[in-house]
């Protein structure tokens, strides 16, 4: 007999004595509709941090966990890959060289989310790729940085930020209409970007119209998903779509990886004939190196925040426990960060946004979803021929378009319908425009605290610390990393090394 809703929202609230997940959890059958039950498993997990989470005990496995873990597969292929290609065509590496590298950090990661996300920080969102840092690292290599410098450097200024809980109090620094403004940013860039590159692609086969067909179809799929209220489904049914048109219209497409495992030893990478072929650091990589990882760790916060937002509005009420946790997800990214670099990989780690997204939409917690990532990125770096799909344009593109950013665009409007939020949502955009996200971040935190835009009411209740001296600081040292880097439009770099 199914439950009174009413009765199912007093039972999620009033939990009792024993509030452990095994003793609340309730049946499928206990529930009208799945929206409920799913609902109703977010409100009474209970997981709990640095302590073991088992499944079945402390949550479930569901159909909609698939969902982001497919999702978060594809965008870490294709992140890693892009590092590893960038550095490759800078050090004169091969593809031989991305390719293994790429199925290295698949396994690498995989045990990363296990330990963290799937047992002992169930509230860390999974340290995926920072994408942002991909144009630096040309200026990186030619200013002489060395990959493992930059990654041992972002990894301890990211503990020491997350020890700190400095990440955490940025987030609650920043307003609804900058972080609003942001992932309004974030997803349109994002979403013509991906257009682009698929048009690009069609163009490269002289098949043009393959794009504009699939786009179109792709459109009219999430239109649909939205109505039934199935979008948790827009990314493997877009990703079918999307792979069956181009191939049924005439785009070419084969499987080229065959099943392998990659060389585990970390002296291999780090050797000075073998892998990166760079050898182990010097002091003055480190030094060469640093300006950079202030600057990635400080891109951390507005990416974190995002990302935890967007939970925040997908998830019902009473549902804070099981809501990523920011300075837990900077834990998690900061030692994966830094023994992933000591072992070989390519990686740059932040906030995992190609699985978070789509795991709020289907109302999913982390961990079960997490658990099912490690799985599918051991199985497409074993395997490998997934890769090959992963990568391939007409998939690729409208996954990361429906799965990421188009929510980004809608998690943006929610946020900056009701309030004065449209004037810091707009200086955002404007200033993102200008250098980057981090750069617009920063600055219209700082105009937005100090009540120049937005909420005048919400400025006047701040205190000094919060009101210009920690976003004065944040600005001021992320705009002079920037100069010294010649980050800054039309602004020469200030250190001499950093010239392109």
């Amino acid at each position: 007999m199914s439950l009174n809703i009413n009765d199912n929202k007093r039972k999620s609230a009033d939990l009792g004595a024993d509030d452990s997940y095994k003793n609340n959890h309730r049946a499928r059958s206990d529930f009208t509709t799945r929206d409920e039950y799913l609902e109703h498993e977010l409100q009474v997990m209970s997981p709990q941090r640095w302590r073991p989470n088992l499944p079945f005990r402390d949550y479930r496995f569901e159909w909609e966990d698939t969902i982001p873990a497919m999702a978060g597969t594809i965008g870490k292929v294709v992140m890693v890959g892009a590092i590893a290609a960038t550095f490759a065509g800078q050090l004169n590496l091969g593809d031989a060289f991305v390719l293994e590298n790429v199925r290295y950090e698949l396994i690498i990661v995989a045990l990363f989310i296990l330990l963290f996300s799937g047992f002992i920080l169930p509230t860390a969102n999974l340290a995926g790729t920072h994408g942002p840092l991909i144009p630096l690292i040309p200026i990186v290599v030619a200013a002489g940085g060395h990959p493992m410098a930059l990654g041992l450097l972002i990894g301890i200024f990211g503990l020491l930020l997350a020890i700190s809980k400095g990440g955490s109090l940025l987030a609650k620094l920043t307003s609804k209409g900058v972080c609003g403004g942001l992932l309004l940013y974030l997803g349109f860039i994002g979403t013509t970007s991906q257009v682009k590159k698929l048009f690009a692609w069609a163009e490269s086969i002289q098949m043009t119209h393959i794009a504009f067909v699939v786009i179109i179809c792709t459109i009219l799929l999430y239109a649909l998903l939205e109505h039934w209220k199935k979008r948790w489904l827009a990314v493997p049914l877009s990703c079918l779509l999307g792979g069956s048109v181009a191939f049924l219209l005439g785009a070419p497409f084969e499987f080229n990886t065959a099943p392998g495992l990659p060389n585990m030893n970390p002296a291999y990478w780090w050797g000075e004939d073998t892998g990166w072929m760079l050898g182990l650091p010097t002091l003055e990589n480190f030094v060469v190196v640093l300006p950079f990882a202030v600057l990635a760790v400080a891109m951390w916060s507005p990416d974190f925040l995002g990302h935890q937002v967007f939970q925040k509005i997908s998830y019902p009420p009473r549902t804070q426990k099981v809501q990523m946790n920011i300075d837990d997800t900077m834990v998690s990214a900061s030692v994966r960060q830094t023994v992933g670099s000591l072992m070989g990989g390519a990686n740059f780690t932040s906030s995992w946004g190609t699985y978070i997204v789509p795991a709020a939409i289907a109302k999913r917690p982390i961990p079960a979803g997490a658990v099912l990532t490690a799985l599918f990125c051991v199985v497409a770096g074993i395997w490998g021929y997934p890769m090959d799909l992963a990568i391939w344009e007409p998939v690729l593109c409208v996954a990361l378009i429906v799965g990421v950013f188009i929510p980004l665009l809608e998690a943006g409007m929610e946020m900056t319908r009701e309030g004065k939020t449209t004037q810091s949502a707009a200086i955002v955009v404007f200033a993102s425009s200008l250098v980057n996200p981090a750069f617009g971040w920063s600055l219209t935190m700082l105009l937005d605290n100090l009540g120049l835009i937005g909420c005048k009411e919400r400025s006047r209740e701040l205190t000094k610390m919060s009101r210009w001296i920690i976003p004065g600081i944040m600005f001021v040292v992320l705009t002079f990393v920037m100069a010294v880097v010649g980050l800054l439009p039309g602004i020469p770099a200030l250190v001499e090394g950093f010239r392109q």
